[in-house]
């Protein structure tokens, strides 16, 4: 195999793709699209654009179908098969936890870490554009990225 040829086709995957009208996706709130084979989930929130892989990384669960809600001052995507808290902006699970030694402790917001792969999100010109991630850890998402688990229709 072109180690020249493999590094290319590396290299365009990381490149921008159009996913739609800027006026569509504020009006819908959300949107998902397949950038360069991987489906994704774009929401508009709170007048920022943000994108993730569009299943959870815990279960496969469809985000796209989940709820947005604000907990310890971030917005979370809400997983709708086992609810958990996936912050829109950074990817990270959250989760309340509580000291069981103090029976009069209140539950605090925790953050198990970076789940859920975030991608960025461009607007030119009334377009919306995604460019994968280029994070080089591994993510809990990606086995929910393999075709197996795809969910978005192809038109082909």
């Amino acid at each position: 195999m072109d180690p020249e040829v493999s590094e290319q086709d590396d290299e365009k995957k990381y490149t921008s793709v159009c996913v739609g009208r800027e006026d569509d996706i504020r009006r819908s709130e959300r949107m998902t699209a397949v950038v360069h084979d991987r489906e994704v989930v774009i929401f508009y929130h709170k007048g920022e654009y943000h994108a993730m892989d569009i299943r959870c990384y815990h279960s496969g669960g469809p985000l796209h179908l989940g709820e947005i809600e604000d907990f310890n001052g971030q917005s979370c995507i809400v997983c709708p098969w086992h609810k958990y808290k996936i912050t829109l902006a950074t990817g990270e699970r959250l989760y309340q936890s509580i000291n069981p030694k103090d029976p009069s402790a209140k539950p605090k917001w925790c953050s198990k870490g970076v789940k859920q792969r975030i991608h960025t999100v461009t607007v030119d010109n009334g377009n919306i554009y995604v460019t994968l991630s280029k994070e080089p850890f591994k993510c809990d998402t990606d086995f929910y990225a393999t075709e197996e688990f795809k969910v978005i229709q192809s038109s082909s």
